[in-house]
């Protein structure tokens, strides 16, 4: 796995083996930046579930100002925190880690972000409930994407988010969400 854009292009990245691994293909990732090319420059992003942080790193590389890393799996925090030392960028400023639990993480945060992953694992079907819960604490900017990866097309309504765009890549579904304006 690599970074495939901006500052960090081509460095490899640490990831971990296992059947619940499912990193975004390069294909898929290249297709997701292309779109969010305009928004990325110093945008504020969280990774809900960072898995190996491979979205959050790719939004640094390409000039988004902070990354919030999230993810209740202390191997994968371990995992980002390498990613992290390996392109030089301290814990801090630029990236934070949250090792919590993906709603715990939601309520506590502070401010909005311009761009919000949430790439949790097939298995268990968590999006929902985070879209509803960013949606319910206003922390999704004004203009800003909620980017929800998971293996099926989406189906149903998020009171508060609005699905304005679905892509298909190979077995992955990308579907992107905005606020819904008053």
């Amino acid at each position: 796995m690599r970074i495939i854009g901006g500052k960090y292009r081509s460095r490899v990245l640490a990831e971990f083996a296992g059947d619940d691994v499912r990193p975004t293909s390069d294909r898929a990732k290249e297709s997701l930046f292309n779109i969010l090319a305009l928004k990325l420059h110093g945008a504020r992003v969280l990774d809900l579930f960072a898995g190996s942080g491979a979205l959050g790193l790719e939004s640094l590389s390409r000039g988004a100002k902070e990354i919030v890393f999230n993810d209740c799996s202390k191997e994968s925090l371990a995992i980002v925190k390498k990613n992290l030392a390996s392109l030089k960028i301290g814990v801090g400023e630029e990236a934070k880690l949250s090792g919590s639990d993906y709603l715990v993480c939601l309520e506590g945060l502070r401010g909005q972000f311009d761009i919000i992953f949430i790439d949790p694992p097939y298995r268990f079907d968590f999006g929902v409930k985070a879209l509803e819960k960013i949606a319910q604490r206003g922390i999704l900017s004004e203009n800003g994407i909620a980017v929800y990866e998971r293996d099926r097309p989406f189906e149903g309504e998020v009171a508060g988010l609005e699905k304005y765009d679905e892509r298909k890549y190979g077995k992955t579904y990308i579907t992107f969400f905005r606020r819904v304006q008053e």
